[in-house]
């Protein structure tokens, strides 16, 4: 072991750098809501998008992107829901799309703090209807520890397998490499290819992203790192969310085990889990992506309704000692 860790600090070498992030400045001006950014209070601009139903909004919903993602990875769960009545916001946050410094990440602390000021912001334009706050794995990490202290405007918050693979349930190996990567090479940017993981088995969609220049396709060790610590601060994080919940998980997801995510699920107070036996990842833009927004919707309109799927009598009763696998 200690020869090969020796041959990896010879290889990572050269690529020697500081770690570099980009957390939020210091306030210099109260957030405030554009028609395509928001204004964050150190006057980072963060592009918005916005999806509205034709007829009556029966609920909000603001949508948080998943590591290397953007805000138009809610476009066609968005025009679903709006079907519903849904009307739907996405921004990109530091660090990706079109966000401030693409590629390099910001901090857990900037990411929460950008989702509150959001929600209070997109909240308050819509005053006496329920606004809610959806995360799609890194993004229902920062949504999840957003939760911990919500906003007055948040009336709950939905978690598609929310990133909560923190240190503690990895392997002893994947610590020791990021540590090694990171103390070496912080701005190494592997591409991924080869590690025979499918995030969704929606195959056309997954073309599209890999076609769409917006879409990180590298990841720096540094940002890694800082997912990792997110990962962290959402593990521990579920005990103290307070707010109603929805919590989505897919037998096929291969990118969070399934170990951590059902032990944070049953930690949430209050929480109504859903488990979709032919979802993977990307539920939301899965090929049975409907039903899950299907799903989404109910729950938006009335948290005690029974989910139109039954995903939720699929769900363990107790989901911190579930033993489904993925």
């Amino acid at each position: 072991m200690r020869r090969i860790l020796a041959l990896l600090l010879v290889l990572l070498l050269p690529a020697c750098a500081a770690p570099m992030t980009h957390p939020a400045g210091p306030d210099t001006q109260p957030p405030q809501v554009l028609a395509d950014h928001l204004v964050m209070a150190d006057g980072v601009r963060l592009p918005l998008k916005t999806w509205r139903p034709a007829g009556e909004i029966r609920a909000v919903v603001l949508a948080l992107h998943g590591m290397n993602d953007y805000s138009q990875f809610f476009a066609e769960p968005a025009a679903h829901l709006a079907r519903h009545g849904i009307l739907s916001y996405a921004y990109d946050q530091r660090g990706f799309g079109q966000g401030p410094h693409p590629r390099f990440w910001s901090s857990t602390d900037t990411m929460v703090a950008d989702a509150r000021a959001a929600t209070d912001l997109l909240a308050s334009r819509h005053p006496g209807l329920p606004f809610y706050v959806f995360g799609e794995s890194m993004g229902g990490a920062v949504a999840m520890l957003a939760a911990t202290e919500p906003p007055a405007g948040m009336d709950g918050i939905i978690l598609a397998a929310p990133a909560v693979w923190g240190r503690s349930a990895m392997p002893w190996w994947q610590r020791l490499s990021l540590w090694l990567a990171y103390n070496v090479a912080p701005g190494w940017s592997p591409s991924g290819h080869g590690l025979n993981i499918r995030p969704s088995d929606n195959v056309e969609m997954l073309r599209k992203l890999g076609a769409d220049p917006l879409v990180i396709k590298r990841t720096r060790i540094d940002a890694v790192k800082g997912v990792v610590d997110l990962m962290d601060q959402a593990e521990a994080a579920p005990a103290a969310i307070r707010v109603p919940t929805l919590f989505l998980y897919g037998a096929h997801d291969e990118i969070i085990p399934s170990a951590p995510t059902w032990q944070a699920a049953g930690a949430i107070p209050s929480r109504r889990a859903a488990f979709y036996a032919n979802g993977w990842h990307m539920l939301v833009r899965d090929l049975q992506a409907k039903v899950v927004l299907d799903d989404m919707a109910a729950w938006m309109v009335d948290n005690d309704a029974d989910l139109p799927s039954g995903a939720d009598k699929q769900a363990p009763v107790k989901p911190e000692v579930c033993s489904c696998k993925r």
